[in-house]
């Protein structure tokens, strides 16, 4: 059976609701957890593009790619004077939005935070079984770790990991069974609790179902829950992605929270791939791979840390040492196998998860 067959009997109105909403967002923009923004030649879209392309990316990524679609524009313009061309995006879930594109959601290219996400598309025949070749870093343009965002001055005192298992902290993190930011909170903790008890199992699965009892909200995306965290006042302390931790710090949490680095957490990847049958159907391949491409440019690596994403390019990350600090991480490949088996073994109904967590999610 294909993991497109399994959500389906896991979820199928998940996945109803996914594609609806996908498809509601293309016409309309605003919607909490998927939106559509432009980029075009000048200063608005105009009458007469020749090329359109739709980004199908997860939640968080929304900021970065809203300013990094001006810049590809720009740089394209440059590179075929002729062309005109259009950027649409759309963001959600990050599983959710792969499930949408393995239904017929006519995305150009997938930008991910989870390779199971790219790989689920790979089997359905709509990625290039090379795709991890096509681009530098595997392609991965930039990557991520989980941190934590607490209350202005950290007031129930939170420094690490076995601090979320205090009595009477409440946590807020999105959801681990539809979510890339979940899963890698989840298997962050997963992961440190490995790390601190020499890889025993039983006391790390002992450390993971005391920290998810004090779970307050299961989110169904790393920007929903970032709003339950910010603006709805929920909760002691968001885990999340650095990157979405800062913003919250920086902008329109400002003031209001600080952020906490563990000592030691996941390092989370956010690969990208062409999705071939649509760009060979619409002639956009060669635009596609161009947008992609592009990512690892100085101006577009730039861009990704000052959204303190964590840039691929050596060079760029070390130039941004202040302002991503370093932080021992892990792949959870090398921890946990491959993406095929973290979903079976920690994510499918009845897994890991389900079994450690009270009042798991469905």
């Amino acid at each position: 059976m294909t993991d497109v067959a399994r959500y389906q009997q896991k979820s199928k109105t998940l996945s109803a609701l996914s594609i609806a909403g996908v498809a509601l967002t293309l016409g309309l923009t605003g919607c909490s957890n998927s939106e559509t923004t432009e980029a075009a030649d000048g200063a608005a879209a105009t009458e007469g593009q020749n090329i359109e392309l739709l980004n199908v990316s997860y939640d968080v990524a929304r900021d970065f790619y809203k300013d990094y679609n001006p810049l590809f524009v720009e740089h394209y313009k440059a590179e075929h004077p002729d062309s005109k061309i259009l950027i649409k995006q759309s963001h959600g879930g990050s599983s959710k939005q792969a499930l949408s594109v393995a239904n017929g959601l006519q995305a150009d290219v997938a930008t991910m935070n989870q390779g199971s996400d790219i790989e689920l598309l790979e089997k359905e025949g709509l990625v290039d079984s090379d795709w991890e070749s096509q681009f530098p870093d595997n392609a991965v343009p930039f990557t991520s770790t989980i941190v934590f965002l607490v209350r202005k001055d950290n007031p129930k005192n939170i420094k690490d990991w076995e601090d979320l298992t205090k009595d009477g902290v409440e946590i807020v993190m999105a959801n681990p069974k539809v979510t890339g930011n979940g899963r890698y909170a989840f298997l962050g903790a997963y992961g440190y609790g490995l790390h601190a008890f020499d890889q025993d199992e039983t006391k790390a699965k002992g450390y993971v179902k005391d920290m998810l009892k004090n779970v307050k909200v299961y989110e169904n995306g790393g920007r929903a829950a970032t709003t339950t965290f910010v603006q709805r006042g929920i909760g002691d302390v968001l885990v999340t992605f650095e990157n979405e931790a800062n913003l919250a710090a920086t902008d329109f949490g400002a003031g209001q929270v600080d952020i906490v680095y563990p000592k030691y957490s996941i390092k989370s990847e956010s690969p990208v791939a062409v999705v071939k049958t649509v760009t060979d159907k619409k002639g956009t391949t060669d635009a596609a791979k161009a947008y992609l491409d592009y990512l690892w440019s100085e101006p577009a690596q730039q861009l990704a840390a000052d959204l303190y994403l964590r840039p691929s390019v050596k060079s760029v990350l070390d130039k941004n040492s202040d302002k991503l600090p370093p932080v021992e991480t892990f792949r959870p490949n090398d921890a946990f196998g491959t993406w095929d088996e973290i979903m079976s073994t920690y994510f499918s109904d009845g897994g890991v998860f389900d079994q450690l967590a009270v009042n798991a999610p469905q």
